[in-house]
């Protein structure tokens, strides 16, 4: 019996396949391995948004070479947008690799290595079809957090932003069945969870490759996961700004277990920037989105997702992301420089910014966005929050868990309670990055 080992890099996305991957490998009598080293089976599941991203997947393989020359039993697949922005590229660069295989071959992952295992070739399965559709496969409950999972709704994009390639190694935007995403639900919150992120490329759009009988917008999809009885809290990421619609953001004075947090990446700060991005909004329209959401929810944290250094970025264009930094006050934001992914369409744009402006243009960005975070931080202090219990905190004095806002607590307790366990904590300092507080009850 062949032991596995699933290695995840990059998003919450891959953290749910490769969920699914390990529960189909249990399922076919394959067992966990507990590190890399121990492993018949090494499965990589990988993710190229990012230049950095791809660089360590094929560091890694190149590290397992030696081990493969030494045991021919020994298996190596590459699951993810990597592997299928690779396919048979990836078999010419690294030989020793068995199973190169794209999202939607992932539920065949089984079958596909013991082809792989009889054949002694190697094996690429990287076809993205129009017509996919993500299979009801239920949760392992005894497999992964007990207290909070992920459900996707839908995969792939439509909106080819000219510096992503989520529609190349995503495919086209598939909608789950509601029906089916109900299922998954209940299940869930029946052995005990008590959150649950929906996920998806672009959840905004969910729905909209469907036929107008069987259309169930984004919104009306939310409505129904909220009345699933005993669902304690619910999320949701990524959120196209585009399609952010009144009906969405209205859910949030609706649903009390709906957690006041909104991911809403923005980009960037400059008009001409966005258009050059194909993002198909203003910053205008952007900042009318966000006076909504805090209308319908005035205790809502919003954080984004920020490049600098895109081809053609002026510093004026740069100075208009500083300014949005001040206008919104993100409680936190992910930032990066800008790198070319093809075949995203900004490859071919010829007027890129020198590293050292783009990596001087991203310290002083983070460096504000941090200062702005911290300030964001202290006007918890004094409140009583709600905290979900996660376990101990990293310093192993007390517990830690995390607000309806997406914010981490840390406090001091005798015997660190169960995850899931919520507790009303009084926030007593504000850290960089997490809070502090006493449990009041």
């Amino acid at each position: 019996m062949y032991s596995f080992y699933i290695e995840t890099f990059g998003c919450q996305m891959n953290e749910k396949d490769s969920e699914i991957m390990e529960q189909l490998m249990r399922k076919n009598n394959y067992l966990p391995a507990e590190d890399m080293k121990t492993a018949d089976i090494i499965i990589i599941n990988t993710c190229s948004i990012r230049a950095k991203a791809e660089q360590k997947v094929y560091s890694l393989l190149g590290s397992l070479r030696c081990r493969k020359k030494e045991n021919s039993i020994f298996l190596i697949a590459v699951a993810g947008c990597v592997a299928q922005q690779e396919g048979r590229k990836m078999i010419s660069r690294m030989p020793h690799v068995d199973l190169v295989i794209g999202p939607q071959s992932i539920y065949n992952l089984p079958d596909l290595l013991s082809k792989a295992e009889k054949s002694k070739k190697s094996i690429v399965e990287t076809g993205l079809s129009p017509d996919f559709n993500i299979p009801l496969i239920l949760p392992d409950p005894g497999n992964g957090a007990g207290h909070k999972r992920f459900v996707n709704i839908m995969q792939g994009c439509n909106n080819f932003c000219t510096y992503c390639i989520v529609p190349y190694t995503r495919g086209r935007e598939s909608s789950r069945e509601v029906g089916d995403i109900l299922a998954e639900v209940r299940h869930l919150v029946d052995h005990g969870v008590k959150e649950v992120t929906l996920l998806g490329q672009n959840v905004n759009s969910y729905g909209n490759d469907r036929s107008a009988d069987r259309h169930t917008s984004f919104p009306e999809l939310l409505r129904q996961v909220a009345k699933v009885k005993g669902l304690k809290r619910l999320r949701f990421t990524t959120s196209h700004p585009k399609d952010l619609s009144p009906a969405l953001i209205g859910c949030f004075r609706e649903f009390d277990n709906l957690c006041p947090h909104f991911h809403l990446p923005v980009q960037s700060g400059s008009n001409a920037v966005l258009k050059r991005m194909n993002r198909k909004y203003t910053i205008e329209a952007y900042l009318e989105k966000v006076a909504g959401l805090r209308e319908a929810q005035p205790d809502i944290a919003l954080t984004t997702d920020l490049i600098v250094g895109f081809p053609g970025e002026t510093e004026k264009d740069f100075l208009a992301t500083m300014e949005l930094l001040e206008t919104v006050r993100y409680h936190s934001a992910f930032s990066f420089m800008y790198s070319s992914r093809p075949p995203a369409l900004s490859c071919r744009y010829n007027d890129n910014v020198e590293k050292e402006e783009k990596s001087r243009r991203l310290n002083l960005l983070q460096r504000r966005q941090k200062e702005i975070t911290l300030e964001r931080n202290k006007e918890y202090v004094g409140r009583t929050m709600e905290v979900m219990v996660e376990g101990p905190s990293r310093n192993r004095e007390g517990a830690s868990g995390r607000t309806g806002s997406n914010h981490i607590v840390n406090f001091p307790c005798s015997q660190v309670p169960g995850p899931g366990k919520m507790l009303q904590v009084k926030i007593t300092r504000a850290c960089f990055n997490t809070l502090q507080g006493q449990i009041i009850s």
